[in-house]
């Protein structure tokens, strides 16, 4: 098994070293510090969010998305076509992001995440996987003044993002990561999805990782195994509906377990979560599994996350002794 995150982490916290980053994001709107200096605060902590999650015992780490304002500006601040508008309710949770709006076609400027991966890699003693917003869940969360319909927009968006992860690839990159946690709530846009997927990882060579959450896959059944992913992420916190599915899951595929709740501050025992690894060696094999929270932990106060995780290691450890 391999412990991992989904991606985000909390960027304060009470017994942090580093700046305040909400205090030096304030500072830098009213002009009291530097471009330069906000982005040394933002190095500073994921610094401290990297080794968090390196002596909470996590094997693949991410940066924690520290420099992201939300999944969705992070990445349409940065391509051609797309301006923002006002904020939105991030589906079910008490978090906002500001809607993307494509006024023309889109297509890749620049890198979006490679000098993230790159700052990550070179501060982390551990294996680092880059997160990228699904191109389904990043158009779906957009409204356009441009396209004709969604079809043309997340296409368009696969395009553009399989692009980003060539230049992952190409800085190092090993495993990377897609975000749609979209899909769930429109399951019966899943023909397109399948085709978003097709191009989106066209002519890709790591392992790519296809994660959800805040639902369950069972309105498209078996068949959301077959794209062309190697990990699959699942959210069997709010997807129970999940563990059915596992019957039909392909034995040629990984699965990334989330098992513990990154939206509610109760620490999981140990007994819980090498529980839901022994429902789930029914199915698939411990070489073939991933253990992760449900989705990212920004949700929770810094200190709880740190906490979970290293109970998430823990679990996992028991696991392995006890099943293996």
């Amino acid at each position: 098994m391999i412990t991992t995150v989904v991606g985000s982490y909390p960027k304060i916290g009470v017994k942090t070293r580093a700046p305040n980053l909400r205090t030096a994001i304030g500072r830098f709107d009213r002009g009291e510090i530097s471009g330069d200096e906000l982005r040394g605060v933002k190095e500073e902590v994921t610094e401290e969010v990297i080794q968090e999650q390196t002596d909470a015992g996590i094997e693949l780490i991410t940066d924690g998305q520290v420099r992201w304002d939300d999944a969705q500006t992070y990445f349409a601040s940065k391509i051609s076509g797309f301006t923002l508008s006002g904020l939105l309710r991030y589906f079910d949770t008490n978090t906002y992001y500001r809607q993307p709006v494509a006024e023309g076609p889109i297509s890749w400027r620049e890198p979006i995440t490679v000098e993230d991966f790159q700052f990550a890699v070179a501060h982390s003693s551990r294996p680092v996987k880059p997160v990228i917003t699904g191109p389904y869940t990043l158009a779906r969360l957009s409204r356009t003044e441009h396209h004709a319909d969604l079809t043309h927009l997340a296409l368009e968006l696969a395009e553009t993002l399989n692009r980003e992860a060539q230049e992952l690839e190409k800085s190092g990159a090993t495993v990377i990561q897609f975000d749609e946690p979209a899909i769930l709530k429109w399951p019966e846009d899943y023909p397109l999805f399948r085709e978003v997927a097709a191009r989106l990882t066209r002519g890709l060579n790591s392992t790519l990782c296809l994660y959800t959450y805040f639902g369950d896959v069972a309105a498209i059944g078996a068949g959301f195994f077959q794209l062309p992913f190697q990990v699959f992420g699942l959210d069997f916190v709010r997807g129970p509906a999940n563990w059915e599915t596992l019957k039909e899951f392909p034995r040629d595929r990984w699965l990334a377990m989330g098992i513990m709740d990154a939206r509610n501050t109760k620490l999981e025992t140990v007994e819980e979560l090498v529980e839901a690894v022994r429902r789930a060696k029914q199915f698939v094999p411990l070489s073939h599994l991933y253990v992760n929270p449900n989705c990212g932990l920004e949700f929770l106060p810094r200190e709880v996350a740190q906490r979970k995780l290293t109970r998430l290691v823990e679990g996992a450890k028991r696991a392995q002794e006890m099943l293996q």
